[in-house]
């Protein structure tokens, strides 16, 4: 099978097929998938979700850093009583976006730190967003760094220097998706200096569509067409590439 390690599944863009979309993933072998928080607003849907499709849809809890306010405080308070309340696969999404907005750009590092500690605490992953903000994500990871911290990076779009920083903090994974298939993209090249076992796939639907769907809605189902590049990049073929990141998602989310 197939896992799609990073999926909105409740975003309001699959309103209208959404779950029609959820057995077209199946169908084309995607058997799990794993759906990160936004804020207070995304947590009922994702529940429910949840329950509808237990075999296949698992959530994450957390705080997307571009969710980060000035009650970020009051908000991560709400979220923590969830994460004594029942169990999560991971905190996440969190992090530290600064291609949008840079006004919170304090608090959002405050809150990475808080619920990269909730991670550690609950022995869960933390799953990272990480946009313009490479070297304040290190800043952070630098200190609350330990054996206890785990995780993925998310959507990743480093360079090779990234790909060896993230490699030294011992417990970490690279989350790939459609840039991957992208004509412009450095990523096949990068992709290269990651060791298979450190490999997930994800599609952060409904965004960064792979190739040829680019500039559509992007869906769990096409975590293949990913699959199939990265493959292809790696010289490996695809039901060994399928096995390993099935492998590795199993590993991080349920250890």
């Amino acid at each position: 099978m197939f896992i799609d390690t990073h999926t909105h599944l409740y975003s309001e863009q699959f309103n209208e097929d959404r779950t029609e979309m959820i057995q077209r993933a199946i169908a084309a072998g995607v058997q799990r998938m794993y759906m990160p928080n936004i804020d207070l607003n995304s947590m009922d849907g994702m529940h429910a979700l949840e329950q509808q499709f237990p075999e296949n849809c698992f959530a994450m809890m957390g705080l997307h850093p571009c969710s980060v306010d000035a009650n970020w405080e009051l908000t991560l308070a709400k979220m923590r009583v969830l994460l004594d309340k029942r169990p999560y696969v991971a905190v996440g999404e969190i992090g530290i976006d600064l291609y949008w907005d840079k006004t919170f750009v304090n608090e959002q590092k405050e809150a990475f730190r808080t619920q990269i500690n909730w991670a550690k605490e609950l022995q869960i992953p933390i799953v990272i967003h990480a946009r313009d903000s490479f070297p304040e994500i290190y800043e952070v990871l630098d200190q609350e760094n330990d054996e206890r911290l785990r995780g993925i990076f998310h959507c990743f779009t480093g360079n090779e220097q990234d790909v060896k920083k993230i490699l030294d903090y011992k417990g970490f994974m690279f989350g790939i998706g459609g840039v991957v298939t992208y004509k412009k993209s450095d990523l096949p090249e990068t992709l290269k200096h990651i060791p298979l076992d450190k490999l997930l796939i994800e599609t952060d639907a409904p965004y960064l569509a792979p190739t040829p769907f680019r500039g559509k809605r992007n869906e769990s189902a096409y975590v293949v067409h990913s699959a199939e590049k990265i493959a292809e990049v790696l010289n490996v073929p695809l039901s060994k590439l399928q096995e390993i990141t099935t492998q590795n998602a199993l590993g991080i989310f349920h250890p």
